[in-house]
């Protein structure tokens, strides 16, 4: 599977142009699937039908889309400024290389450097440098989106890479397919568009889908890092099952259908509260009359930077925790 990860985590796919994402994903899941579809914003769904009967319709959500950056103005001698694409710090942006769907590269740097420590999460003292000196020579223009140039790092255990948000879930979803042999579940793996920007494939496809069970997954922060205090999720130590985040309160049934199955077949797992920020979970909540909603986390250094940093370990076991829970009757309570 690390292959896969990194295949997928150095694809250029910023909100709203994931469609270099969604490619290798639609040629890794066709085979395992009953139907493949792309929803008219650009979500991915591939269907496994059930065999037998009395299962539910179950929704995994992961999201394609990676935090980026989009071009607002270019000066005359070459210089562009920029907007964010989803959560970005400026704090984690100076010195770092972003491409472009044209495959430009621009040099994100600081106005009156060197100002370490002083960077206005504005933005508004950053330009990126395209290696021109006119503005006729701008390889891109305005409304251009730019993602962030790192390569995937395999450290052993440890995996490193720019866009493990979210696409280690994705990989875990591509996975969790070609493992599952049988459901009773009618199955819809659904990778989604534009979730750093507002869950917005998400609420789409579920709205599509009309899932009874819903499943988001996603990267969480992880405590195990200095000066993070009080927050008990931690890299290497299992899977986080979501009990809250500020958009949602997981379905009680169905964290603790989580937290039975990970025993039950001795995969560790660690509960998880987070209060900053959600996942696809909180569109799939609300959607048509609501679903039996949650969320399986990867935990995750260093969010929403150009290095984001999870546990194989982590990743291979949400993948058995989901197999498992796939591979019999859903158990809400």
């Amino acid at each position: 599977m690390k292959e896969l990860i990194k295949q997928l985590t150095e694809a250029y796919g910023p909100s709203g142009s994931e469609q270099k994402v969604r490619e290798i994903i639609q040629d890794q899941v066709i085979p395992y699937c009953d139907h493949v579809e792309i929803d008219p914003l650009g979500s991915l769904h591939a269907v496994r039908k059930g065999t037998g009967s009395g299962g539910q319709r179950v929704m995994l959500a992961a999201h394609m889309d990676e935090i980026g950056l989009m071009v607002s103005h270019i000066d005359k001698n070459g210089f562009g400024r920029f907007t964010r694409l989803g959560g970005v710090h400026a704090q984690t942006l100076v010195g770092n290389r972003v491409v472009f769907t044209n495959g430009a590269i621009g040099v994100i740097n600081v106005e009156k450097w060197p100002r370490a420590g002083e960077v206005d999460n504005s933005l508004r003292q950053l330009y990126l440098d395209f290696g021109v000196s006119r503005l006729e020579d701008v390889p891109i223009k305005v409304g251009d989106a730019a993602a962030f140039q790192r390569p995937f790092v395999d450290l052993g255990d440890s995996l490193l890479a720019k866009s493990l948000d979210d696409r280690v879930g994705c990989a875990i979803l591509i996975e969790t397919l070609r493992q599952l042999k049988q459901t009773p579940h009618e199955v819809h793996f659904v990778f989604t568009v534009q979730e750093e920007v507002g869950i917005r494939g998400a609420t789409t496809a579920a709205y599509k889908v009309h899932p009874d069970i819903a499943i988001a997954i996603d990267v969480t922060e992880s405590g195990d890092v200095p000066e993070r205090k009080h927050y008990d999720v931690k890299m290497g130590n299992g899977p986080a099952i979501k009990m809250m985040d500020v958009g949602m309160v997981a379905h009680p049934g169905l964290r603790q259908w989580m937290m039975e199955t990970a025993t039950a077949n001795n995969i560790p797992y660690q509960p998880e509260i987070l209060t900053l920020g959600s996942t696809d979970a909180r569109a799939m909540q609300l959607t048509h009359e609501g679903s039996a909603a949650g969320a399986i986390s990867i935990p995750c250094r260093h969010v929403h930077t150009p290095s984001e940093m999870v546990s194989y370990s982590d990743v291979v076991n949400s993948v058995n925790l989901l197999v498992a829970m796939l591979s019999g009757p859903a158990k809400l309570g």
